[in-house]
């Protein structure tokens, strides 16, 4: 008998849409590969539809706050429901991306220098010299990020709205100039690394990473081969040192510029990464080997509690 899967989608962080789109393709992955797949469009009364259905696996394919920062692990160990990815530690230290940079740092992984501010501070003046980078402290999707420019007068103005959605506290980082790389880890694996450019010349922000032909994806990343596997063995540090399970996705920034400084450091680890049709976790995978469905099938069949 096949195993009954529950896809987790939706949710109501401001990546609800991306998670759909990742969940839907997921759970149609899973049912060309035979799994009985019941997707699940997560609202508040979760514990009651989960407790209803009593799925084999949960395959979480949330993004954003409650869905990938220990919340809904936790429930998944209440309920004793086996579920992919990370752990209810791990999910809750990696969304916060300032707690992150402090046990990637401790176990030797280069992070860009910065600092937590408030919002206020954030709008009233600059933080750090530009150029920098001023992002929420746990959200993603590059929402709420603004990279501030050299010889910029002002602050991001929008920081000041009254209905900014994204809380108080920023993390500023020094802006590193260069490439945009990325490198997934599953299981004790670190799979290939790819480079990411924006189609239009400018960052990889949200339409870039969402709208077909938004970026474009450099597999393998056209860089020296002693830098591939620096960055392929950071991703893996970075996973083990936060105690990540299943797959996870480093992404990183390299400076080689022509007189640049040769840093390469982890921006942030996502224990959630999308699953979409532009996705770069599918990519990588299918590098290795894995078509989506095989992916899909190993991500389930490495479910488990106590992650």
């Amino acid at each position: 008998m096949s195993k009954h899967v529950a896809v987790l989608m939706g949710g109501w962080s401001s990546e609800r849409e991306i998670s759909l789109r990742s969940g839907n393709a997921c759970a149609k992955a899973l049912e060309s590969e035979g799994y009985r797949v019941t997707p699940v469009d997560v609202q508040r009364d979760v514990a009651e539809v989960l407790h209803r259905l009593k799925p084999d696996v949960a395959f979480n394919a949330l993004h954003g706050p409650a869905g990938e920062d220990g919340s809904i692990q936790g429930l998944m160990e209440i309920l004793r429901i086996p579920y992919t990815h990370s752990g209810v530690l791990a999910s809750s230290v990696a969304m916060n991306k300032q707690m992150a940079k402090i046990v990637m740092s401790a176990a030797g992984v280069p992070v860009p220098k910065g600092k937590v501010v408030k919002r206020a501070a954030a709008t009233a003046a600059h933080v750090l010299p530009p150029p920098y980078v001023l992002k929420p402290i746990a959200e993603g999707s590059s929402y709420g990020v603004f990279i501030v420019r050299e010889g910029q007068a002002h602050p991001p103005q929008e920081l000041s709205r009254a209905d900014w959605p994204y809380g108080e506290d920023l993390l500023a980082e020094t802006f590193i100039p260069g490439r945009e790389l990325t490198c997934a880890v599953m299981g004790e694996e670190a799979l290939g690394v790819i480079e990411i450019r924006a189609a239009d010349g400018g960052w990889y922000d949200f339409n870039a990473k969402y709208s077909k032909g938004g970026s474009i994806h450099i597999l393998p990343a056209e860089i020296k081969g002693n830098i591939y596997l620096r960055i392929q063995e950071l991703a893996l540090r970075a996973h083990k040192a936060l105690g990540c399970r299943g797959v996870s996705r480093s992404d990183f920034r390299y400076d080689d510029l022509p007189g640049g400084t040769g840093e390469i450091a982890v921006l942030e680890i996502n224990t959630q990464p999308g699953m979409t049709e532009t996705s770069l976790v599918p990519e990588l995978a299918a590098y290795a080997g894995y078509s989506f469905g095989g992916l899909v099938r190993w991500m389930v069949e490495d479910a488990s509690l106590n992650r």
